[in-house]
């Protein structure tokens, strides 16, 4: 679904990426691991298409998204990726279901089947009896759940996650981990999930670690 080749990406004098080589399958999780520093949300960003590698290529879907205007690149990840960060980023002013809907409104669908689609994946999430409240009247967990629903309001072929679980609990980790296998087989969704813990890494399909810029094992 997914294949760069040769992501390099320098910041000043430091190299962060030196060479990269990855692909992503359909239908899978990978999580990829490292020390801080190693390179991986760069690697994260760059794969989402939301930052540039100074030279390498990311073909998805057998298109080669890099000679996309930024309009077009922005309408490409509109539809086909979804986002999830440790921080939720919900907006505090809209309820959970319209924080959901935002997404396909910008992706110019109508208010009615927005709205269905985010009731839709809201039940799935296990949030239906939680859907007209704000943000600050859910629990940590919930809002990520919630955060979880938006990046897939669009049916996107791949999420990227980057320390989703950063301000969770074990608890609440370990059930946004299942909750994404369980998405994967629902859905038929990959997702790419960069992460410091090293128990929920082996849960998924895949598992590669970066080291000084590099995937060093998988």
């Amino acid at each position: 679904m997914l294949v760069a080749s040769g992501l390099k990406k320098k910041y000043g004098k430091l190299n962060v990426l030196n060479g990269i080589d990855i692909q992503i399958k359909s239908n899978e999780i990978v999580s990829i691991t490292g020390d801080s520093g190693a390179g991986k949300s760069t690697l994260l960003h760059i794969l989402g298409t939301l930052d540039q590698a100074d030279t390498g290529s990311i073909m998805f879907e057998g298109k080669d998204i890099s000679t996309l205007s930024t309009s077009e690149l922005a309408a490409y990840r509109n539809r086909k990726m979804g986002f999830v960060f440790q921080f939720h980023h919900l907006l505090p002013e809209f309820t959970a279901i319209e924080n959901v809907m935002l997404p396909a409104l910008i992706a110019k669908e109508s208010k009615k089947n927005a709205t269905d689609s985010a009731k839709n994946i809201l039940t799935i999430l296990g949030l239906e009896n939680r859907m007209n409240h704000k943000p600050n009247a859910l629990s940590g967990g919930e809002q990520q759940r919630v955060s979880v629903a938006r990046a897939l309001i669009n049916g996107p072929q791949v999420v990227f996650a980057d320390e989703p679980t950063g301000n969770l609990d074990s608890k609440n980790a370990l059930e946004l981990y299942e909750l994404f296998i369980d998405l994967k087989e629902k859905l038929d969704t990959s997702f790419v999930i960069v992460t410091h813990n090293q128990e929920l890494a082996n849960m998924a399909d895949r598992c590669l670690n970066m080291q000084d810029g590099l995937i060093s094992k998988s």
